[in-house]
């Protein structure tokens, strides 16, 4: 999920849109290997030290192999109690310090963090592996990848739960599809748009996004002008919607959703299909 930058630091552009993944057998840890959006990534043979500068992807790590992450962004809060140096956010990463720690890989990914901060960890001579999936089958493949070919360590038990949680995805709930618009930050008002992780998510719930067709990822819209709908999902993170803060925007129902569930993917996926479903019928 794009996190909008802090006061004063421009929005990213809109990342480079990934190429089909590499198929058959994974190569062994040790040769180059090509990243989400393609990248060629020589990697050492172990992986010892890992930086990660996206939640879902420190989640994702610390849980399959405890004590493999040596860095992450103060942004990362899963697992709870994670004890690594923090190198502030995704957006603006302390690259120095995130050299400092020589990490054998540094995991990204393309619209949580900016090229030109990954750019300068390539420069300094560091393996950064990108991700950049767009729907849940995308995330489940893209993760296997990170975890497998970057960071060299066997599927985790975590990752075939979630893929069995999602087999049979493309089978929406009953009942007419509803139409909702999903805010994502405030002041300036962003939404989800196009070709996004969290559409697909709802859309295999029933719900359609009624910016999906627009021509950005994370538009810009005025609350009193936007399509027909008749739902409003309010994540959690990146901007903290709350039922006292965002529904009192909106004329139509609101509900109120963890960022976690919708946005993450990693270890969260193995719930997030289940407890959204129940939170949406409420709405």
């Amino acid at each position: 999920m794009k996190r909008p930058a802090g006061a004063g630091e421009p929005l990213p552009p809109e990342p480079t849109q990934p190429g089909p993944l590499p198929s058959g057998p994974l190569p062994g840890v040790g040769a180059p290997h090509l990243d989400d959006l393609g990248h060629p990534v020589r990697l050492p043979a172990p992986v010892g030290r890992v930086v990660s500068l996206v939640p879902s992807l420190t989640e994702s790590i610390a849980l399959t192999a405890p004590g493999l992450l040596v860095g992450a962004t103060d942004w990362c809060s899963h697992p709870p109690g994670l004890a690594v140096t923090r190198v502030r956010g995704t957006k603006n990463p302390d690259v120095d310090a995130i050299v400092a720690l020589a990490p054998d890989l540094v995991c990204a990914n393309a619209e949580e963090n900016r090229e030109a901060d990954l750019a300068a960890l390539r420069a300094a001579g560091l393996a950064v592996w990108v991700t950049a999936p767009t729907t849940v089958e995308a995330a489940l493949d893209s993760l296997d990848r990170m975890l497998r070919l970057a960071c060299g360590l066997p599927r985790p038990g975590w990752l075939d739960a979630a893929r069995a949680a999602w087999a049979d995805a493309d089978a929406v709930p009953p009942g007419p599809r509803r139409r909702a618009l999903v805010p994502i930050w405030r002041r300036p008002w962003m939404a989800v748009g196009r070709d996004t992780f969290t559409g697909d998510v709802l859309r295999r719930l029933g719900v359609d996004n009624v910016l999906a067709d627009s021509p950005q990822r994370y538009p810009r819209f005025d609350p009193a002008h936007v399509p027909p709908h008749d739902l409003v999902v309010l994540p959690d993170e990146p901007y903290a919607f709350s039922p006292t803060d965002g529904p009192e925007a909106f004329a139509a129902p609101a509900v109120c959703v963890p960022g976690r569930l919708l946005t993450w993917y990693g270890p969260s996926l193995v719930a997030a299909r289940s407890e959204l479903a129940a939170a949406l019928a409420r709405a």
